[in-house]
């Protein structure tokens, strides 16, 4: 393996640490190893920042946007878990620590050798690219500072980094990697761009307004915000847009901390230290869900809706709704900080007032109204949709309809707690008909994506979180596949790499495989450019003349095969 050019190295000596009965927040390393090279660490992404649907895990580390950067083990351990996946973390390996943490290293580009040789033999004892498996303790041992691996940017549409992990073994729960003494450069305050106030009941009032409202801010002199004074009555609450950057990087990272504080007292508070996988989900709690759904900008609240569950709150009077009385006066500071201490302060002066309220939210009455406590089924033109008890989390009038073969599910405005289904009457269609139909979402630019369509002999229907249009599509294509690197009958005796492009331009590439002379061959899949390769290294070819066959299948059973023959020498 090269050397290393640009430190991909963790710097955390967290063996220093017992979990014990001490929380997270007074969790302060000992010592860190020290960096052999001298050279800092550059992130563009930091723990807790707010992502699509979930909050980002750990750290991503910079990789000066090469790819085969050395990675090393932060410390002693063995290698628990091996995951490959076209999507998600890509290449990952999970190292299991001797004082109950877990590191975690993704998006990888290949693993050393001894790790890539086992790894190799399980997928084609398995047939299949991708692939899970659990070594045991005594399989695959490493050292500190051992090169476990070189970095990438697998898992789907990512960029070259290295995206670092600590968990708790015993819980899973991934952990601020900050909190164990990795150093970064960090001397910039965080920013606040956008400050909302939101009347939380039907009485309640901001400025006059009975629904969100934008607030103006002046910067002062010292850096820090003031908003106008503004005039309110009753329930409020309010919610910030804000990044940090680091130093050496442009990228917008999340914030560390949030809190509020009402004239002098702190109560309310956010801090990015630890979480569960499975609450993540509220994340679109924690967010005006609606407002970023119309235009991707993510407030982060300042109070607690009712069935958020979030445990990254170390403290929330009244969950951080305001109550403003008629004729006082309060003051609202609203703090933002970074892992450094770096923070910018807004300050909103309110008085009390009772105002006649001039914008109301008057929510569109429909025939389907949603009781998120029940069972919910309606039917429209051969159209059912059936949503679970708790799918949604508050109640709500839905807007379902169907209209020149397009089904209307609402629109993508309301988070949802879990899937609901969408079924299809397709009776009226040929067996043959029926082969080539599937259920397509439509985004709001027109674009289709396949859903998991699953088909019964009268029905199909798809399980979703996805609201908005949906359509049954009929795909009679064949799957793309073509050689990429070389043309048919040619010598390949230097080529280290064999490439196939396939593509689907309909409902999308279910499943491929590869084999030569009969036998199955390991194709990496890069779903960014649509490039299968296989690695002649993975082979003792004892023949010259060789039959390639590749055969591809998309998401309604259309399938591709491509044959083709080339000659190696001994």
């Amino acid at each position: 393996m090269k050397n290393l050019l640009y430190s991909c190295i963790l710097l955390c000596n967290f063996l220093a640490f017992s979990q014990g009965d001490a929380t997270l927040h007074t969790l302060y390393p000992v010592n860190y190893f020290q960096n052999p090279l001298d050279i800092p660490l550059v992130l563009s992404g930091t723990f807790g920042e707010l992502r699509s649907n979930h909050f980002h895990a750990g750290l991503d580390l910079k990789t000066q946007q090469k790819e085969g950067l050395n990675v090393f083990a932060a410390a002693d351990g063995y290698i628990s878990r091996i995951k490959i996946s076209q999507w998600g973390y890509g290449k990952a390996l999970y190292i299991k620590h001797p004082n109950g943490f877990t590191t975690v290293y993704a998006h990888l580009q290949k693993f050393n050798a001894q790790i890539e040789a086992y790894i190799k033999k399980q997928q084609y004892k398995k047939e299949s690219f991708e692939i899970q498996v659990f070594p045991s303790s005594e399989t695959l041992a490493i050292k500190k500072n051992d090169v476990i691996a070189l970095s990438g940017s697998t898992g789907g549409f990512v960029g070259p980094h290295l995206h670092f992990e600590i968990r708790n073994t015993k819980t899973e729960k991934p952990i601020n990697p900050m909190l164990f003494g990795i150093q970064v450069s960090d001397s910039k305050k965080p920013r606040i761009n956008t400050l909302i106030g939101y009347p939380l009941d039907n009485n309640s009032q901001i400025n006059g307004i009975g629904i969100p409202t934008k607030i103006s801010l002046i910067k002062l002199k010292n850096g820090e915000l003031q908003a106008q004074k503004i005039k309110a009555l009753g329930k409020i609450g309010f919610g910030i847009n804000a990044y940090d950057q680091l130093d050496g990087a442009y990228n917008k990272n999340g914030l560390y901390n949030l809190s509020m504080i009402v004239n002098g007292e702190k109560v309310h508070e956010f801090e990015a230290a630890s979480f569960s996988f499975s609450e993540s989900k509220y994340i679109n709690l924690l967010i005006d869900y609606e407002r970023f759904a119309k235009s991707k900008q993510r407030i982060q609240k300042c109070f607690i809706e009712p069935s958020n569950k979030l445990s990254l709150y170390h403290k929330s009077l009244n969950n951080g709704y305001l109550t403003i009385k008629d004729g006082l006066n309060y003051t609202v500071e609203i703090i933002a900080k970074d892992f450094e201490g770096n923070q910018q302060k807004v300050t909103i002066p309110i008085v009390g007032k009772k105002d006649t309220i001039l914008v109301t939210n008057t929510p569109k009455i429909t025939n389907y109204k949603i009781n998120r406590s029940l069972f919910n089924k309606f039917n429209a033109n051969g159209i059912t949709v059936a949503f679970p008890k708790n799918t949604f989390y508050n109640n709500f009038y839905l807007d379902f309809e169907v209209k020149d073969s397009i089904v209307k599910v609402h629109t993508p405005t309301v988070p949802l707690n879990k899937k609901y289904t969408l079924t299809f009457d397709v009776s009226k269609y040929s067996k043959v008909e029926k082969k080539q139909l599937y259920i397509a979402s439509i985004n709001t630019k027109g674009k289709t994506s396949y859903e998991k369509t699953v088909k019964k002999e009268t029905t199909f229907y798809t399980s979703t979180k996805k609201l908005g249009n949906f359509i049954l599509l009929n795909d009679l294509k064949k799957p793309k596949v073509n050689l990429h690197n070389f043309k048919n009958e040619q010598w390949l005796t230097y080529f280290k790499k064999l490439k196939i492009k396939i593509s689907d331009d309909e409902s999308g590439i279910k499943s491929f495989r590869g084999e030569i002379d009969g036998e199955w061959i390991l194709l990496e899949y890069n779903v960014k450019n649509g490039i299968l390769t296989y690695n002649f290294s993975d082979k003792t070819f004892t023949s010259v003349k060789h039959n390639l066959k590749v055969v591809v299948t998309d998401n309604v059973g259309n399938t591709n095969t491509l044959n083709a023959t080339f000659f190696r020498k001994k």
